[in-house]
């Protein structure tokens, strides 16, 4: 058995697929630790063997989302000059936008020391949204550099965009809430075509 506070990535991931089922069928009111390990199928006290409280579980599940989509957004470098370049944004977009996203960044916002372990954790250098506008602005570049950007689209101004906007879908949606994604791909799509502020338009 893994030492109290250190998950087996298995399990790890088991409850916290749990957990997003849980919150996409019942809304954050519905998590609790018995919940989660009646979902996953396991032991009642499996959650608290491998996390130190519901808080610290809410904060991880959510800082392991915002790594993997951090992780595809790296992963648009090997992209470049495949496919459409909106259509591989919209690949990390819909990773952070996924069915249970908006509900657990709201489960994680609505709880005071799971948002405060978020924030500590992106401020010592988790990935989060920083690593995930980094990672686009590079892309936009090198696909600027092979002609299928326009010259006018400024690849920072249109990372700082889509990320911003997801974020605060992110933050600001939940369960009843309209899927945000049919919304992001238009952005996308708008902001791709040239029609997004170009450097010199933010500049002035």
């Amino acid at each position: 058995m893994s030492p109290r506070g250190v998950a087996t990535p298995d399990v790890r991931e088991r409850l916290f697929a749990a957990a997003e089922r849980i919150v996409e069928r019942d809304g954050p009111g519905a998590l609790t630790s018995r919940a989660v390990t009646t979902e996953a199928g396991c032991a009642k006290g499996l959650l608290h063997t491998h996390f130190a409280g519901l808080d610290a579980f809410v904060a991880e599940l959510c800082l392991d989302r915002f790594a993997r989509a951090a992780t595809q957004a790296r992963a648009l470098a090997g992209l470049t000059g495949q496919g459409t370049v909106a259509g591989n944004l919209d690949s990390v977009v819909l990773a952070l936008l996924d069915a249970a996203g908006p509900a657990l960044s709201s489960l994680a916002m609505s709880r005071a020391a799971s948002a405060q372990q978020v924030r500590e954790a992106l401020k010592g250098g988790a990935p989060g949204f920083t690593a995930i506008e980094e990672a686009i602005t590079a892309y936009l570049a090198a696909e600027q550099r092979l002609g299928r950007v326009a010259e006018t689209v400024d690849p920072g101004t249109v990372a700082l965009a889509v990320v911003g906007t997801a974020h605060h879908l992110l933050m600001t949606g939940g369960p009843g809430a309209l899927d945000p994604q049919p919304a992001m791909t238009h952005l996308v799509a708008m902001l791709v075509a040239g029609r997004g502020l170009s450097a010199e338009q933010r500049e002035g």
